[in-house]
């Protein structure tokens, strides 16, 4: 049932110029894991990049409160104002 072709290391490279190139090995461990356990290095690769937000935005910022900082870091990756300098 399934007619769909396969696509070589090679064919995938070349959708995907400009990328790093495929972690194959860590493909299989991704798919190897149950759902609930693949989503874990998602959040925490998330978790990494709202730290380093909220660094960048305490030290531009430094007067706001941490819950005003979290609301710049929610504005920030919900509407990617152009008013902020990219960090």
């Amino acid at each position: 049932m399934n007619n769909r072709k396969h696509l070589t290391s090679e064919e995938i490279s070349a959708i995907v110029d400009g990328f790093d190139p495929i972690d194959w090995v860590q493909m299989k461990l991704l798919a190897n894991m149950p759902p609930g356990k693949r989503i874990i290095p998602m959040l925490q690769a998330t978790e990494m990049v709202r730290a380093g937000l909220r660094t960048a935005f305490r030290r531009k910022f430094p007067d706001l409160s941490k819950s005003e900082i979290n609301m710049k870091i929610l504005e920030y990756l919900t509407y990617m104002d152009k008013s902020y300098e990219r960090i």
